[in-house]
């Protein structure tokens, strides 16, 4: 169902970072997907990373951590995400995240391929709802599952919570790519560079705002979701980091505070409530002043994040 159609190439990063194009089923629009690789492969343990929603993997000093840690770091840019964005394709839209186990399993042979017995699906808020779901369908493909404030939920009042998955059904039933919603630019705009931020990203791959959100993506996601809520069976080790707390938790306001210490998208108590419902082996890890993304938290934070899941790996693999 897929073939790595190219070799190893200079990747956008730079320095010893490479890429290749992974080539996927014909679901209309060309889609691929990008694998990246740090350096040589030199460990037989390896990290794929997986990224979230209006996102892609630029956090280059965050892999080469991790790869001191004793492993080698691969990360995958999805189907219409970053890398493998192509012209005439909707950002971000795919309408069942089961999807993405294409590009996720051909990855995984690659790196198998490369000498690596020993695999980390590392995700990222989708990326880890994504990962999640995967490794619950997939229980031999991995050894363990490290989560990066995983999207579990809507944060949101309880009302808007409970009848989003119906609106975005009903909304992808009458137009599958109708806009019906977009982000704040909050976070995005407290990491960027040019507003302010530590983070110098490509804004055409991850926008301040977010790309917008559409009805079949977001019931998708709804869908995910609740297949989580009713409890999964992941029989390998699973780290779930979050923040310590959250600003703007049920919808409201967001202070400046909050921004620079807190995760001001998502409601880490939805995170800490799913851990009893993954499966036997899960440890929850949580850090103070983390962000949304852990990796990219003020450097006290960051790198408690990035201890945290080093020391994990290294005493569970």
């Amino acid at each position: 169902m897929h073939e790595v159609t190219t070799a190893w190439a200079p990747d956008v990063l730079g320095g010893d970072f490479v890429a290749r194009t992974i080539e996927l089923g014909d679901d209309g629009d060309g889609a691929v997907a990008t694998l990246v690789r740090l350096g040589e492969p030199t460990h037989e343990r390896a990290i794929l990373y997986v990224h979230g929603f209006s996102d892609y993997f630029f956090q280059a000093e965050h892999a080469r951590t991790l790869a001191a840690g004793g492993q080698d770091v691969y990360a995958l840019d999805l189907r219409r995400y970053g890398r493998s964005l192509r012209e005439g394709q909707v950002p971000g839209l795919v309408r069942d995240l089961a999807e993405y186990d294409e590009e996720i399993l051909a990855a995984l042979a690659v790196v198998r391929a490369e000498g690596h017995r020993q695999v980390v699906l590392l995700g990222h808020s989708t990326g880890g709802l994504i990962a999640t779901l995967f490794a619950h369908h997939h229980p031999r493909a991995l050894q363990a599952v490290v989560l990066n404030s995983p999207w579990y939920d809507i944060n949101d009042t309880p009302l808007r919570r409970s009848l989003s998955g119906t609106v975005a059904a009903v909304a992808a039933w009458r137009d599958p790519d109708a806009v019906i919603s977009r982000l704040s630019g909050t976070y995005g705009s407290s990491i960027h560079a040019s507003t302010g931020g530590e983070w110098d990203f490509d804004l055409a791959w991850k926008p301040i705002e977010g790309f917008p959100v559409r009805a079949s993506w977001l019931s998708a996601i709804r869908r995910a979701q609740r297949r989580v809520a009713e409890g999964l069976d992941i029989r390998v080790p699973v780290l779930m980091c979050t923040s310590s707390r959250s600003g703007g938790a049920g919808g409201t306001a967001v202070t400046p505070a909050q921004v620079r210490s807190s995760d001001v998208l998502l409601d880490v108590k939805h995170m800490w409530d799913a851990v009893a419902r993954l499966g036997d082996d899960v440890t929850l890890r949580t850090v103070p002043g983390g962000l949304h993304d852990l990796a990219l938290s003020a450097p006290a934070a960051r790198t408690d994040y990035e201890r945290a899941v080093t020391s994990w790996i290294s005493d569970r693999l």
